[in-house]
């Protein structure tokens, strides 16, 4: 299916490892101009060398830039504007994966997880404005439901994200700027925390992997590939809505 995202200006926090990657590629096979961040130089230069080798026509532009800094985020979305003359689409990716249940992951949690979205989105929307532009923030089904992690920030801040990209579908329908959540379930990566688990907490990964009625866990490129999608003006009457790719790993009904 052709998306229509030729030409598009696309960007991504913590598009370097993980589901975050795997967006970065999806936009770059259709066409889409990718700027990406990440919080260290060396993951920028791998990232940067790793689509110009596997997507060699592809425009790929990697920042250092932490999510946690408002001023900075700010200024790399400005910058990024500049550089490509126009933003299309943001995908507010980045999070903490705080799950421990102190003030400092609390508040870790809330600076990246909640702050570095709406930063982002913030210095973003004078020019989504110009494009008719959309926003995709990435939740999690932890945002959904109570799960071993809790009590934790983790939870908790992706729930708050689906509720304030909600508030922006409505809020900027007028202005023909769309916002949704793509919520992923249980993703196995091997540089990321399942493969983690994987390797240093079998019985956990062993009970966790039972509990998925498709018998596996999700890969990043079915994550990936609904974010662009969503993102294209295929889906262009789709606004506030929180997808859920989890493979049915939730057990609530979602309204």
């Amino acid at each position: 299916m052709h998306l229509g995202l030729d030409k598009k200006v696309v960007l991504v926090t913590g598009g370097t490892k993980g589901i975050g990657r795997s967006i970065v590629k999806t936009f770059l096979k259709e066409g889409a101009t990718v700027h990406f961040c990440s919080r260290t130089s060396a993951d920028v230069k791998a990232a940067n060398e790793r689509y110009a080798a596997e997507i060699p026509d592809a425009k790929a532009i990697g920042n250092i830039v932490d999510v946690t800094n408002g001023k900075r985020l700010r200024a790399w979305v400005e910058d990024c504007a500049k550089e490509s003359s126009r933003i299309d689409v943001v995908v507010a990716n980045v999070s903490s994966l705080s799950h421990e249940n102190t003030t400092e992951s609390w508040q870790t949690a809330f600076q990246t997880d909640m702050m570095g979205t709406y930063e982002m989105i913030e210095a973003a929307l004078p020019y989504l404005e110009k494009t008719k532009g959309n926003i995709v923030t990435i939740s999690s089904v932890s945002g959904r439901d109570v799960d071993f992690m809790a009590p934790s920030p983790y939870g908790a801040l992706k729930a708050s994200l689906i509720h304030y990209t909600s508030q922006l579908a409505h809020v900027l329908a007028p202005k023909n700027i769309r916002a949704n959540t793509v919520s992923p379930g249980n993703i196995y990566i091997e540089d990321g925390v399942w493969g983690d688990v994987e390797r240093g907490m079998p019985e956990l990964f062993k009970s966790q992997m039972s509990k998925n009625p498709m018998g596996r866990m999700g890969k990043p490129e079915e994550v990936a590939d609904v974010v662009v999608f969503v993102a294209s003006e295929r889906a262009g009457f789709v606004t506030g809505s929180n997808v859920v790719v989890d493979g049915a790993v939730c057990n609530g009904v979602q309204f």
